[in-house]
């Protein structure tokens, strides 16, 4: 074989791989970009760049080859579908980081600290304080439990249940598949909060009780910064048992988003 044509043929394979790798990187990007701690102004751009492009070409080698791209609407509407097929199964998992969002929300109002707002590194907005430390201890806890290696095997196994240029067994069930977990969220949310939020309770009654024994003790002088300190030594503790329920909400997303494309 001649020069000219081996470079050829080298040409065509690297091109058919470069076609593979960006098939893949249409679910893991899509995936990646709404996903908590990952996605978002969290972490640069070229960053998540790479890292998808590095689990796409891995993946490719180990996957089955796509079907052959042609411009056709057939075409674009596989590229739609990766494209909401890796959305969705990014939205679950950042679904489960919402449930911190709001225990620290719902803690904040018993500690006198809804006012007291940080950048959000994930949207760029202002959000509670205590929203930021649960955000913050949740993305710890995910990467401590190993919640990356058991992302990257999700995406792996959703090309093998649904590979690329497959219809999508059920849209109806797609769509439905968000709101059923976002009750799982809000429980999950609640239940954290709600011991910090009784003993917050209790210890606000109190003061209101001897503000009115005893008009010196000011509700709003001493009774807030008590409560602040009550709140702080509550979070504490309640950070030591928050591994397993945060484990068991991460685990009921992951099967979410499995069963997305199951």
């Amino acid at each position: 074989m001649d020069p000219v044509t081996a470079a050829t043929i080298d040409g065509l394979d690297l091109f058919g791989m470069l076609g593979t790798v960006l098939w893949h990187l249409l679910r893991i990007g899509a995936a990646l970009q709404v996903l908590p701690v990952i996605g978002g102004q969290g972490m640069p751009m070229r960053a998540r760049l790479i890292v998808a492009v590095a689990l796409a070409a891995a993946m490719s080698s180990v996957l089955p080859a796509p079907p052959v791209a042609g411009l056709d609407a057939a075409t674009v509407l596989a590229v739609m579908r990766e494209m909401a097929v890796g959305i969705a199964i990014g939205l679950v998992l950042r679904l489960a980081f919402e449930a911190g969002r709001l225990a620290g929300e719902l803690i904040s109002q018993g500690m006198a600290l809804s006012m007291a707002t940080l950048a959000d590194p994930l949207s760029g907005a202002s959000s509670n304080v205590l929203s930021q430390w649960f955000y913050l201890m949740f993305a710890l806890l995910f990467f401590a439990v190993d919640g990356h290696l058991a992302l990257v095997q999700l995406l792996a196994d959703s090309y093998r249940t649904l590979p690329i240029g497959t219809a999508l067994p059920d849209p109806m069930h797609l769509a439905s598949a968000l709101p059923v977990f976002f009750s799982t969220v809000l429980r999950t949310g609640v239940l954290l909060a709600l011991p910090v939020m009784m003993a917050l309770l209790a210890s606000n009654l109190a003061f209101g009780v001897l503000s009115r024994a005893a008009a010196a003790l000011n509700p709003i002088v001493i009774g807030i910064p008590v409560a602040l300190l009550v709140g702080l030594v509550l979070i504490t503790f309640a950070a030591r048992e928050m591994q397993a329920p945060v484990e068991a909400l991460f685990q009921e997303a992951f099967l979410a988003a499995r069963a997305l494309t199951a």
